[in-house]
């Protein structure tokens, strides 16, 4: 299912801060975690997710650095800031909102198990 370009906006840095939170990853090992965590509901493109790594980190949310891979080539890995930290909470709350207001609208039920949320 492709989802509508401006739907996405909000939820792609939520989903890579999510992920950043883990473990530090490098650009397409993100695009595939996305992919498959989202069973390719959100799946972007290099092109989509480097200018907003690039923007996250102007932000102060995340952070780079260089590192040798076993293959030895370099890759840039992300990792999430301790203000990244902070956001990811804020957003998560916001979203834990968002979805019970929806599943209240849509589904006519305020008892959705958010559980993952917060794992």
């Amino acid at each position: 299912m492709q989802i509508e370009r401006e739907l996405l906006k909000g939820v792609l840095p939520l989903a890579v801060m999510k992920l950043l939170k883990r473990r530090a990853m490098y650009g397409y090992e993100l695009v595939t975690e996305i992919s498959k965590r989202s069973e390719g509901v959100l799946n972007l493109g290099q092109s989509t997710l480097y200018p907003l790594l690039y923007n996250l980190e102007a932000q102060g949310l995340v952070e780079s650095e260089w590192q040798a891979s076993d293959e030895g080539r370099n890759r840039k890995y992300y990792k999430l800031t301790e203000k990244g930290m902070q956001r990811l909470e804020r957003d998560l709350t916001q979203w834990d909102a968002l979805v019970r207001g929806m599943g209240q609208l849509v589904l006519g039920t305020g008892e959705a198990q958010l559980s993952w949320v917060r794992s």
